[in-house]
């Protein structure tokens, strides 16, 4: 396995242009979660170097940091080669360390996502308690590597994504204090990313997407809910429900960053969410995306559902103006752990205008 790490990491000197992370000028970027195996299987989840070298993904959030004030993190089948800190709810995992920092050198943006459909914590009693809680998730995540029961060693994220399923409170005061931390590290770039339903506005993190956090991307759930991929009308100008243009709206009217990308979220097979559309049916919309100048490219839920699902994302990337070549980029994974993982997803779906919450992913 070491060598096949080195092999890797040689990649980054032949091609640093093609595997590169997030790009805020292209509307080509792509992430995909990794860290839930939301399919459920065995081997539906490989170990996160294994999808690195794939030149068609730009962006790999990490979920979940399922417990913020309390810290937990759960990784699905990949904690199986993690340890617990003692006296803490904190996975150990050095292997997830050494592939961050793999990922890394092929030009991968890896960030970390807070939250999930499982937190349950609702925010923080008041504004210094999100601060003090933000500056616990940077002191763990984060540059200084030298702090206790840091989860993934030495490696630092590039970022942190929100993906906040029910009602909270107080988010903005922590996502204030991680932008500043982030912000005054001048050691490298880091991303500020956030993944609200496609309902307008999304009630559980309204108070962060109102002007008042600058965000550097956001990841909008296209699916679950009424306003979906499945609402689009191809060849109409006006659409009714599929409301990416409110989205392109709030980018240039309402954002604390006037120069932020909006990803097109949509679920990668048709168990990842409701709503799922073939690559074909994709086309059209993300033609019509393209003519938004704050689309950045398409996100998918998750890894798992994406690699077993055969020639999606080559035909995904290649209506998105990429080459749509990459042979690896459904193969299914070789597996690295045999534990089956028991979660299980969520997918109720509204069916009108409203703000009722619908969990993006179970676990």
């Amino acid at each position: 396995m070491v060598s096949s790490q080195l092999t890797l990491a040689s990649l980054a000197s032949i091609l640093p242009t093609v595997l590169a992370g997030f790009d805020a000028s292209s509307q080509t970027n792509v992430a995909v979660y990794w860290g839930q195996n939301s399919y459920g299987q065995t081997t539906s989840q490989s170990r996160l170097s294994t999808y690195c070298s794939n030149t068609e993904i730009n962006i790999i959030p990490l979920a979940f940091l399922d417990g913020i004030t309390t810290p937990i993190t759960n990784f699905a089948n990949a904690g199986d080669n993690c340890t617990v800190f003692t006296g803490t709810q904190l996975l150990d995992c050095p292997q997830i360390e050494e592939d961050i920092q793999t990922c890394q050198s092929l030009g991968k943006t890896i960030t970390l996502s807070i939250g999930g459909a499982t937190y349950t914590e609702g925010g923080f009693s008041d504004s210094a308690s999100a601060v003090a809680a933000a500056n616990n998730v940077w002191s763990l995540f984060g540059s200084d590597t030298s702090t206790a029961n840091r989860p993934f060693g030495s490696a630092v994220v590039d970022g942190f994504d929100f993906d906040l399923e029910s009602t909270t409170q107080n988010f903005a005061p922590f996502a204030t204090q991680l932008r500043s931390l982030m912000d005054a590290d001048t050691s490298k770039t880091y991303y500020l990313s956030a993944a609200p339903q496609c309902v307008y506005p999304d009630a559980a993190m309204n108070d962060m997407l109102d002007g008042t956090i600058a965000f550097d991307y956001i990841t909008i759930q296209f699916y679950n809910n009424y306003c979906g991929i499945q609402s689009f009308v191809d060849g109409s100008t006006t659409q009714t429900n599929f409301n990416f243009e409110t989205w392109d709206t709030w980018a240039k009217q309402t954002s604390k960053n006037t120069n932020v990308k909006v990803l097109l979220g949509v679920p990668a097979n048709t168990g990842a969410g409701s709503g799922y559309q073939t690559a074909s049916a994709l086309a059209p919309i993300i033609e019509y995306c393209k003519t938004f100048s704050s689309f950045g490219g398409v996100m998918m839920w998750d890894m798992s559902q994406l690699y077993e699902n055969a020639g999606f994302l080559d035909s995904v990337y290649s209506s998105l103006g990429g080459s749509g070549s990459d042979t690896t980029s459904t193969t299914t994974a070789t597996p690295t752990t045999t534990t089956l993982v028991t979660t299980t997803r969520a997918s109720t779906t509204t069916t009108a205008p409203g703000t009722t919450l619908v969990p993006e992913y179970g676990q």
